[in-house]
């Protein structure tokens, strides 16, 4: 959420770069200017009413300790106290307005993101493995659908069966597969970048939704449970009792700290969390029909940062390196995207896609989506940190700063089911049979390819038990 503030002493520019984003800056401001201006009057009426009830309370004071009449002054207290109430309940009547008007808000895109209207506006600005993704095949490489169908590794016939479509069964040592991808992928970002894991719940509350940016507006691409209502949320009322099933771990986790105030010694926080994801991909039929690419459940592994204003940008980095370096130790040819306006998501200020190689499909494909919030998320989740005082030595004194809002940072680490079919058609061979990436070999308990006779071919060293 925007600062009001902000917003009012900024109105043009705000105005401008909602533009940018293809938005209708007096579609989503409407009457901004004056619902404000009706507010701020408000609340100077109301404590010039209030200035002048504490001057009338000494003078009655005075009076009934000189023994005089101070009826007259008395009827006027009781008059400027309905007057009161009225402009008091005004006021929050216009506050409520202004906040539901700046919820629905998208966040404003950094000087530096490319102005756009769609993906094809999108700035490539790093390509890794470039010769693999452009190299000649010996044979033409299959999409993963038809490899994992043949492997009898993936299953979309019997998911449509269970639960309909867009979603799927893993079988065998596709299964093995999915899992394998979970733990390396926690492991390296535990180990190699030090996140500290979380296994946070599946379903949250409406308020979880509004604090990184879902609720109100995207209230169709969530699947709800049936106590769950999106109309109530629109109204700014929120209840512990309902829940939505999360559409990724970023949810829960950036969650964890909401209403809080943290203390600036802790800062940097990293987290890295796995969890499936459910979305109701409103909007999507008849796009990527085919495969895994676009389900209403898959599998994720989140990279969350809470970080200081001055090191929000160093940190985006960072966090974009570290779901780089995944890809990099699986050997998969990727590219790094930087969004345009048009193409950034509602929280985000700047967003870096990273697209993996597909050579079955002939094109990229996004597997992470990495985004600095700014304090966006953390203003409406009220997340905030006190910063260190510093003496004159440079040392942290004993002075208490006013809290600020953290920059929140998320992205993820990566898309399994995405990385799982990446894996499926960049490591495919001639024979039909797919090979296990070295990085994953520890995790797949000895399997080193998927074959379309044998099935899970396993090094010689590992015995069954």
């Amino acid at each position: 959420m925007l600062d009001l503030g902000f917003v009012r002493n900024n109105l043009e520019s705000v105005e401008e770069k909602l533009r940018a984003r293809g938005a209708d800056p007096a579609a989503l401001l409407g009457d901004f200017r004056a619902l404000d201006q009706a507010r701020r009057e408000a609340i100077t009426l109301s404590e010039q009413a209030k200035a002048r009830r504490n001057e009338l309370s000494q003078q009655v004071g005075a009076l009934k300790k000189s023994g005089q009449d101070a009826t007259a002054l008395m009827d006027e207290t009781r008059a400027l106290k309905d007057k009161l109430d009225e402009l008091d309940k005004t006021a929050a009547q216009l506050d409520e307005q202004l906040r539901l008007a700046l919820a629905n808000i998208p966040n404003l895109t950094r000087d530096e993101v490319p102005t756009g209207k769609s993906e094809a506006d999108n700035v490539v600005v790093k390509t890794h493995l470039a010769d693999s993704a452009q190299r000649s095949w010996d044979f033409t490489p299959k999409p993963h659908w038809e490899l994992g169908e043949a492997l009898g590794i993936l299953d979309l016939e019997r998911a449509a069966k269970l639960s309909g479509a867009r979603f799927a069964v893993y079988m065998g040592a596709g299964a093995r597969l999915e899992r394998a991808l979970i733990s390396f992928m926690l492991d390296f970002h535990t180990a190699q970048h030090g996140y500290t894991e979380v296994l946070p719940p599946f379903m949250v509350n409406s308020k979880s939704l509004f604090g990184t940016g879902q609720l109100p507006k995207f209230a169709e691409d969530l699947f709800r449970c049936s106590d769950a209502d999106a109309e109530a949320v629109a109204r700014g009322e929120f209840r512990d009792s309902d829940h939505w099933l999360i559409p990724t771990a970023e949810v829960p986790v950036t969650n964890l700290y909401r209403d809080e105030i943290l203390d600036d010694a802790r800062l940097p926080i990293a987290f890295t969390a796995y969890t499936p994801c459910f979305r109701a991909e409103a909007g999507a039929a008849g796009k990527d029909t085919r495969g895994i690419i676009r389900q209403h459940q898959f599998q994720k592994v989140e990279l969350v940062k809470f970080v200081r204003p001055e090191d929000s940008d160093r940190e985006h980095e960072r966090l974009t390196r570290d779901a780089e370096e995944i890809l990099e130790a699986l050997g998969l040819p990727y590219r790094r995207v930087l969004l345009c306006t048009g193409d950034t998501g509602f929280s985000s200020a700047k967003t870096y896609d990273l697209e993996v190689w597909l050579p079955g499909q002939q094109l990229y494909r996004e597997i992470s989506s990495c985004s600095n919030f700014e304090a966006f998320q953390a203003r409406r989740a009220n997340i905030r940190y006190r910063p260190a005082v510093l003496d004159s030595k440079g040392n942290v004194g004993g002075a208490k700063a006013k809290p600020e809002f953290v920059h929140t940072i998320n992205g993820s680490g990566l898309a399994v089911g995405r990385t799982w079919l990446a894996i499926l058609e960049n490591y495919q061979q001639a024979d039909g049979s797919v090979l296990i990436p070295a990085a994953l070999l520890p995790y797949m308990g000895g399997i080193e390819r998927i074959g379309p006779e044998a099935g899970e071919v396993k090094s010689k060293e590992v015995k069954e038990l």
